[in-house]
């Protein structure tokens, strides 16, 4: 009697797993720097380092590490004194070290280089993202942080299926932060986005302020027919959309609707293709 041989399926992470392991990826080249030389940022070198955020002002010298960091990199990434380091403050600047001391909650590291970080696009992106379920949500603020996007704010709209209030709402802000954390250190950008806590529509339509305001919907003029702003908000829906009434409200607010093809897109596929437009049309892309 013949078995069947089944294949089995490939594994398949959620984006949940991807981003808790993103951080797992970027710049693992940890060699020793050979003795007088020097590295410099990104692609002049042909190794890549291993790079993080520290929370904290950044300089030459000597540093210990905040433990957060220290355990990361001592306990998890098992890095050893010598291993070469990229670290970033989120102030534009980059700073290039090696690993003095590793312990199992300090690690003291010399900063021996200075060198000026990626540089912003010209565009400034202001994000109003439609609150959405978890990994929904974290793809989209992860995606927009890589694209380019200054500010993002969640967006609480008539149809969002996600209410978030006080000690829950604040674990979610953090977390948010952390992702966007993540994918600087993935992408090399080196200053941070700002994250803002979740607000109404009506609340975010009166506050934000950009030269060229857009509201995305399927049945409108197409983002190439705007001229180049230099401040740019892009108004996203949750995953059931806006409403037409709140489509209503952005205009009444100096909106202007705009399309991004024939297809209607997921909410988290969105931020990532009106993004990638925009950085196309008038950013550095």
């Amino acid at each position: 009697m013949c078995r069947e041989r089944v294949a089995k399926r490939p594994q398949v992470l959620s984006f949940a797993a991807e981003i808790a392991g993103a951080a797992l990826r970027p710049f693992r080249d940890t060699r020793p720097l050979p003795q007088g030389a020097k590295y410099t940022l990104f692609d002049e070198h042909p190794m890549r380092l291993s790079r993080f955020f520290i929370d904290a002002p950044l300089s030459l010298g000597e540093h210990d590490l905040p433990e957060a960091q220290a355990h990361y990199i001592g306990r998890v990434l098992r890095m050893a004194p010598g291993d070469a380091v990229q670290l970033f403050d989120g102030s534009g600047q980059e700073y290039l070290g090696q690993l003095l001391e590793v312990g199992k909650k300090t690690v003291r590291v010399n900063l021996d280089q200075a060198l000026p970080g990626q540089a912003d696009s010209p565009l400034h992106v202001h994000l109003g993202q439609g609150l959405s379920r978890g990994e929904r949500m974290d793809w989209a603020i992860q995606k927009a942080t890589e694209l380019g996007a200054n500010e993002i704010t969640p967006i609480v709209s008539e149809r969002c299926e996600v209410r978030l209030k006080d000690e829950r709402a604040d674990k979610r802000l953090a977390h948010w932060r952390q992702v966007a954390i993540s994918a600087c250190e993935q992408c090399g950008r080196s200053t941070l986005p700002v994250i803002h806590p979740p607000v109404t529509l009506a609340e975010w339509l009166n506050s934000t302020k950009a030269e060229l305001k857009l509201v995305l919907h399927p049945v409108a003029e197409p983002l190439t027919s705007h001229d180049k702003p230099a401040t740019l908000a892009f108004l996203i829906g949750p995953e059931g959309g806006l409403s037409e009434a709140e489509v209503e409200q952005a205009k009444a607010s100096g909106f202007h609707a705009a399309r991004l093809g024939p297809r209607v897109l997921r909410t988290e596929t969105a931020p990532v293709v009106a993004l990638s437009v925009a950085q196309q049309l008038w950013g550095d892309f």
